[in-house]
């Protein structure tokens, strides 16, 4: 299946070049360039490279403030 149409990178190359070492989708396009056309792919990549979650809910899981969190500080002070 393929998961960057612009460049006919398939799902299979992707993770390919995850094992090959690339963790990030910008690792990922510097190897095949998926991602660095229309943009439509990158939110499969994350997928793929399991990295799909929310950056604001991965703070979260760590146990370090959200946005809305620091945001409430300033109307608490």
């Amino acid at each position: 299946m393929y998961v960057c149409s612009c460049f006919g990178v398939t799902e299979a190359q992707v993770k390919q070049h995850a094992e090959d070492g690339a963790r990030t989708p910008r690792q990922i396009a510097s190897a095949c360039k998926a991602g660095t056309d229309c943009g439509s792919c990158v939110r499969r990549i994350q997928a793929i490279l399991g990295r799909g979650a929310c950056p604001r809910r991965e703070l979260a899981d760590q146990g370090r403030p959200v946005l809305s969190e620091i945001e409430g500080l300033d109307e608490a002070a």
